[in-house]
């Protein structure tokens, strides 16, 4: 499926502020502020999440994973081919193969993670003999805010 959004840097500047609140509402609880953001080829919103690692004693509670698993509930059905991922953190591996599971239609985020980062910093997992999907994806919406404020949080816990 093309996405007719998928030049549109308005709408994907939009819901990244969206998913930046979300992350700024991570950190303020304790998460390392990263937030998620799934909506449907509408452009309405259908799922939403935060880290939840430390809160819920789970290490799979990545903002990626808990967005996902709640779209799926919401349409009734783990293809989310027709649906764009926001998220102000490039994905790990865990999230990049939840991503690829759900034959995600669009990836769009904000900071490239130069430790884990498994898009394309990294290493390229869905461009990989690995990879059975092929997923569209765009980085660096907002970037410079989701790494500052990603920047900021470290800062703060190592101060």
């Amino acid at each position: 499926m093309t996405f007719p959004q998928i030049n549109n840097y308005s709408i994907h500047q939009y819901w990244m502020n969206q998913a930046l609140e979300l992350a700024q509402q991570a950190g303020e609880a304790g998460e390392v502020p990263v937030g998620a953001i799934i909506i449907n080829h509408n452009n309405q919103l259908i799922a939403q999440a935060q880290n939840r690692k430390e809160r819920d004693f789970d290490p799979t509670a990545h903002a990626e994973i808990l967005v996902l698993r709640e779209a799926g509930k919401q349409l009734k059905n783990w293809h989310l081919n027709t649906c764009t991922l926001y998220v102000t953190l490039e994905p790990c591996p865990m999230c990049t193969g939840a991503i690829l599971q759900a034959r995600l239609g669009l990836l769009v985020y904000g900071a490239d993670d130069p430790k884990t980062g498994t898009i394309r910093t990294v290493a390229n997992l869905p461009d990989s003999a690995c990879s059975f999907h092929r997923l569209s994806v765009l980085g660096g919406i907002l970037e410079s805010s989701c790494r500052q404020q990603l920047q900021a949080w470290f800062a703060q816990k190592r101060h």
